[in-house]
């Protein structure tokens, strides 16, 4: 059995299929039809509700996609829907919450298909800021809601004008704590349909048993992929094992020895401790989904998945990152880019688990260049991803790993490109040379993300990019190029 809050209602649940979406259990098991199905693949935000989960002492909530979360992961903790943002049922203008109220005066919806979702993003920054927190983090919340019948700058008003209003903080308090109150502390609550179950152990050494009995048992932990299968290709799961709950995975430790990621703590918890590290690498995680993705995905999935296009894998790999695997004879470790054997094949044994990354201490002359080559700047998926890092000494390249996701049938290291930057000056010759040899790394594939040729040259132009932005001072975000007086690290397109 698990048990969670709906809005104020405490549920209970014990036979559910274990691919039962969020969006289809609000929809169709409870009626709850004021989240709604667009694309039913966490593209157009459509179904954005919010989750609550209590960290540190406090509720904590954050946007996902209900069309991709299981039923299963919600166990002890707060489901808010778009019914539970106004005061009653059949409200009022007075009854209405300052985003929605924001909304109706600032002309922000038309059809209405689309606003219940971009009110609950709306909510959940709300709910994070006590004052406005700027167009930048607006843009960011509402990046995963598409309106197709309007502008979006009323909506983006409507956003600033939530933060005028006298503040509206929803009392949750006494339903969160019945929640705590009734909440059953077990070994593993789960979810049984017949013969197929949903396991969600709360601790690696009961998700090592239960992976090391069930070997065939698929492991699940945002399932912002796995949940595609389901809703896009309408397969049926058999049992499902969550990693969403193992505490040991739930972490992000930085220190003198380098960094710790727990395989199931979401992009949205460490991406920010992680980029006061290594800020080059910004904006290749926040084109890594939406909002809602972000809240929900996890390193463990992506490299678990073993896509080969994948934004994570070439960033690890060019950071000499290690990963941690976890069975039943212990632990053990090896170089990230060791771990991926061909397409969909990895080193992963039938009854171990990933359970976290090791990254090396950040060298001090360290050059990290992050680049994804993409259709649509945001919420798309890689047709290139290139990450060079290299060190330097008196202008000398001796240390280089250039790694790259969508050239092959795995993330995978440049080894020939690699060897020509090594002992060379940080000349613009040494890194055309250097890209001129990425077809004897690799022989890419065409297919309707890009052609092979055009991977192979946006491959080829980036390294020309990279050169001018670390060494060539010159600006690449500026319509026309200019010569600056220092290097900017700004990372867009290829030239």
């Amino acid at each position: 059995m698990i048990q969670f809050l709906l809005n104020q209602d405490l549920i209970k649940l014990e036979a559910v299929a274990p691919s039962l979406s969020i969006l289809d259990w609000l929809r169709i098991k409870k009626g709850k039809t004021g989240t709604k199905e667009g694309c039913a693949s966490g593209d157009c935000g459509a179904c954005t509700v919010i989750v609550g989960d209590k960290k540190q002492g406090r509720w904590q909530y954050k946007s996902i996609n209900a069309c991709l979360m299981l039923v299963g992961s919600l166990h002890g903790k707060h489901l808010v829907t778009i019914e539970a943002v106004s005061k009653t049922d059949f409200p009022q203008l007075e009854d209405l919450h300052p985003v929605q109220k924001a909304m109706v005066e600032c002309h922000g919806s038309q059809c209405g298909f689309c606003t219940p979702g971009i009110i609950m993003s709306m909510l959940a920054l709300y709910l994070n800021h006590q004052t406005y927190p700027g167009k930048l983090a607006a843009i960011h919340a509402l990046g995963g809601n598409l309106c197709r019948c309007t502008g979006y700058s009323p909506i983006l008003k409507a956003v600033e004008k939530c933060f005028e209003y006298p503040r509206a903080d929803h009392d949750w308090q006494s339903a969160t704590q019945l929640l705590e109150n009734k909440l059953i502390q077990s070994a593993t609550p789960f979810l049984v349909e017949q013969t197929r179950h949903f396991y969600l152990p709360q601790n690696l050494a009961e998700l090592v048993r239960l992976r090391a009995e069930m070997p065939n048992t698929r492991l699940v932990a945002g399932a912002t992929d796995l949940s595609l299968e389901f809703s896009q290709q309408l397969k049926e799961s058999s049992s499902l094992i969550s990693l969403t709950q193992c505490q040991e995975l739930l972490s992000f430790q930085s220190d003198q020895s380098g960094i710790f990621i727990g395989a199931a703590t979401p992009y949205s918890e460490f991406v920010g401790e992680f980029c006061k590290i290594y800020p080059e690498a910004s904006e290749l995680f926040e084109r890594l989904g939406s909002c809602q993705v972000r809240n929900a995905g996890t390193l463990g999935g992506s490299i678990g998945n073993a896509s080969p296009i994948g934004d994570p894998a070439p960033l690890l790999i060019a950071l000499n990152a290690s990963i941690e695997l976890t069975g039943k004879k212990g632990k053990r470790q090896l170089p990230l880019d060791e771990y991926f054997i061909a397409y969909k094949t990895t080193q992963l044994a039938d009854d171990e688990v990933i359970s976290g990354f090791y990254i090396p201490p950040r060298p001090a002359n360290l050059t990290l260049a992050c680049h994804k080559i993409s259709k649509r700047i945001e919420d798309d998926i890689s047709a290139v991803c290139l990450v060079l890092a290299l060190s330097t000494d008196d202008s000398q390249i001796n240390h280089a790993r250039v790694a790259l996701g969508g050239m092959a049938a795995i993330p995978a290291r440049a080894k020939q490109v690699e060897q020509a930057l090594l002992g060379q000056t940080t000349s613009l010759v040494t890194f055309q040379t250097a890209a001129s040899l990425i077809h004897q790394d690799f022989s890419p594939l065409s297919d309707v993300r890009a052609s092979s040729d055009y991977r192979i040259k946006v491959s080829e132009n980036l390294f020309t990019r990279i050169w001018h932005e670390n060494f060539g001072r010159i600006d690449t975000q500026a319509q026309s190029l200019t010569i600056q007086p220092s290097a900017t690290r700004v990372n867009h397109a290829a030239l």
